[in-house]
Parts: structure tokens; sequence; C-alpha cells
């Protein structure tokens, strides 16, 4: 084979230097700053854009008042081909590569070029035609997908930092290697779902959540590479979720921004920065540090509302155990159908 030709061998490892997977993460992060930059200053053509009055939370405000034809078609079209483009290529990975390497391997390019075209093709649809899939389906949905991504993190992770300070809960190791073995495809919906729902609006909470899209992308498409597995690395897009939650709540101004702030900040404090290594000081300081900060807060907004900052933990951790738990039984009930196929074969046959 000519040393020239391009090889199609998706576990060939690309030689970018000692540690390539992870200059590739650096490479992927300022691009994505560069790009959210774009998002911003090509963003205020779009300011002549009508809308129709907002009216509450379950009402999203950035679609045209009338669904266009060309918008509902590029946009869930894109959608449904950056879907299951991503998909093929997560499949490819898993059914053709066995190790992790510091190097990103072919598919690894294709899966960063894959997303990359798909987010210059989405910028121009908005340019073109404004309308994401939020036309047709609800806020809620985008935001859950997310909520269930977290909380998918929290369930994979329980084996190595624990899930409340340090503590392993007994979820079941079935549910558990179920969601390590399949989660690429589910995050993979839900962030290139979220992705499309948006337009490419210049407004603080649009910007910072498509940087957010995008690093999750990055993330994505680093499958099968050690930097894929690094924990500051994982934990730096769990947590801007506290940062996007509590940035659209202050824009929003309902005043619910310390639920999000303090909701977001507890998980880390009760699970996250236990995964870090830090020692038994340093957690307690940090410990420390949230609680004054909450009731410094909650001090002058009335302290019978510090239980607001408890939701968003109690549902997160609630869906862990109700996840775990379906995915246990679904696991079940297939041994099961699968032990008593063979005796409904032999009584068919007999």
């Amino acid at each position: 084979m000519n040393a020239l030709q391009p090889s199609t061998n998706p576990d060939q490892a690309i030689d970018l230097g000692e540690y390539g997977a992870q200059r590739a993460m650096w490479i992927g992060i300022l691009i994505s700053l560069l790009f959210t930059g774009v998002i911003w200053i090509a963003g205020q053509r779009l300011e002549a854009i009508e809308h129709l009055p907002d009216t509450g939370a379950s009402w999203y405000y950035w679609k045209l008042p009338e669904a266009t034809r060309l918008g509902r078609l590029t946009a869930w079209g894109f959608y449904a081909l950056h879907q299951v483009s991503f998909w093929g290529l997560i499949y490819t990975a898993q059914t053709r590569l066995n190790r992790y390497s510091e190097n990103i391997h072919r598919v690894n390019l294709l899966a960063l070029g894959l997303n990359a075209f798909f987010i210059l093709l989405h910028f121009l649809q908005t340019h073109l035609w404004y309308d994401g899939l939020a036309q047709d389906v609800s806020i809620w949905s985008s935001q859950a997908s997310v909520v269930l991504l977290l909380v998918m993190v929290l369930l994979m992770e329980n084996k190595r930092r624990g899930l409340f300070f340090g503590r392993k809960m007994p979820i079941s190791e079935g549910a558990t290697g179920f969601v390590r073995r399949y989660h690429g495809y589910f995050f993979s919906w839900a962030i290139v779902y979220t992705f499309w729902y948006h337009p490419m609006e210049p407004t603080s909470g649009h910007l910072l959540g498509f940087f957010y899209m995008f690093l999750l992308m990055l993330q994505g498409s680093l499958f099968f590479t050690r930097i894929h597995l690094n924990r500051w690395w994982m934990l730096v897009q769990e947590v801007l979720v506290a940062v996007h939650g509590t940035l659209v709540a202050v824009m929003t101004a309902n005043g619910m921004w310390p639920m999000f702030f303090f909701g977001f900040t507890g998980i880390f404090v009760i699970t996250q920065m236990h995964g870090l290594r830090w020692g038994l000081s340093t957690r307690l300081a940090i410990l420390t540090a949230y609680l004054v900060g909450a009731f410094a807060v909650y001090s002058q907004r009335g302290l019978s509302m510090i239980h607001q900052v408890t939701w968003i933990p109690f549902i997160e951790y609630l869906a862990v155990f109700v996840l775990a738990g379906i995915i246990a039984g679904a696991l079940w009930l297939t041994r099961r159908l699968q032990r008593a196929r063979p005796g409904l074969s032999n009584e068919a046959s007999g």
C-alpha cells in the first residue's frame, strides 16, 4: 500500500505527538470558543426577527410566529442526518476498537469532522430559516434530555466516586454495565437533539449553551482515548450546567437563580468532588463554604425558602435509582424471556 494512501482502518491511531488526544481536546476547546464568538458577532443580524410574546416557563420564545416548510424540513432533516451519522460512528468505534489510546484514532477524526460540519450547517440553517426543533416539541423535552444525561453520569460514576459523600450505593452491576456500554448512544441523542432544538441566537444563555454543547460533542468525539476518561475534563462538563442554569435563571429575572446555583453545586459537594482525590480537610472546607453561602443568600431572601436548594439534587438522585431499577428490571425480564424461549420452541415443535 502506498504510504501516502489514507487507511480505512478506524483503529489506526493518528500521531499528534505525545498525548495527542489531549492536544486534540485543547484545540477543540479553542475552536469552540472562537466559533461561539462567531455566533455572537453574526447573531446581530437576527435582531430583526419577530417573536411571539413570552407566556411563561413552558413557552420557548426563540421561534418564528409561524413555522415555515423549509424551516421545519431543514431542522428535522439535518438533525436526523447528524444523529444517525453520529450513532454510526459510535457503533463503528465499539465494534472495531478494543483499546484506549493517548492518541486519537481515525474514527475520532471522522467524528470531530462530522460534528464540525453539522455545527457549520446549523449556523447556516439558523441564518437562512431560523427555526430549530422548538416549533414542534416542548422545551421540557430538551431540558429533560440533558438532566437525564447528568443522571446517567452519576449512575456510571458510582463505582469510582460513590454517590453520597464518597459512599458507593448498591446499584445493580447489570444496570451499571449496561449504561457504561451504551451510554454513548443516549448521550449522542441528548446532545444532538438539544443542539438542533435551539437557533444559534447571540443571547448569553444561548452562547454559553452552545459552547457547552460543543464541549459535549468534543468529548463524545474522543471516545476510546485516554482523555475521554480524564476526571477533570469530565468534571468540567458536569459543573458547566451549574453556570449555564444559573445564568439563564438570572436572565429570566424570576428570582430562582439560587435554586439552580446551589442545587447543581450541591451535587458537586455531595458527589462530584469526591472523585478528585482531595483530602478530607479540603472537602470539609468546600462543604462549609457551600453551607455558609446558601444560608447567607437565603437569609436575605427568607430562610423559609432554603428548601429550594434540595429540589435539583433530590430529583437527580431519585432519578438515578429509578433509572437503575428500570434498567435492572428490563435486563431481568430479558433474561427470563431468553430462558423461556427454548422451552416454548420445544413445545411448538412437539
